[in-house]
């Protein structure tokens, strides 16, 4: 049998407050979404300023990663070299999206949208940043390899 870690909700709280102070520090006005590993959110807020359609961007962005256990950009990336066919599949092709991994497995991800695209994803890793400890050090940022 095999252990399943899941996210809490004082996870999602950690992480998007540390991901709102990133933004903050910043000056960027942003929307912040956390999900679990199935893609449904434990965690929305759009700060205020923040545009209305991040608030629906960000939670995508989320659900991308948990799906493919990879960034986002990583379909943004495809998309802008021509391979439009990234357009059909269920997830956004937008950066701002980074997933969790804990034991080498996704737990979740951090979904951010309001200003440019490397910035949403700055805000996201910073969220991600948050759970650092044993265990996560190492697996939570994706690093072009398959989990």
């Amino acid at each position: 049998m095999k252990t399943i870690r899941v996210l809490t909700l004082d996870d999602a709280r950690r992480m998007a407050i540390a991901a709102e102070a990133e933004a903050r520090q910043n000056g960027w006005n942003v929307s912040i979404a956390i999900c679990d590993a199935g893609g449904y959110p434990l965690w929305l807020q759009r700060m205020d300023a923040a545009p209305i359609m991040s608030a629906m961007v960000a939670p995508d962005k989320a659900r991308a990663c948990v799906l493919s256990g990879k960034p986002s950009k990583v379909y943004e990336d495809m998309v802008n070299q021509g391979r439009i066919a990234a357009l059909s599949m269920p997830v956004v092709p937008l950066e701002g999206g980074e997933p969790i991994y804990y034991d080498n497995q996704v737990v979740g991800a951090v979904g951010v949208s309001g200003v440019q695209a490397g910035q949403d994803a700055q805000v996201a890793r910073a969220g991600v940043a948050a759970l650092d400890g044993p265990g996560h050090l190492a697996e939570h940022l994706y690093q072009g390899q398959p989990a």
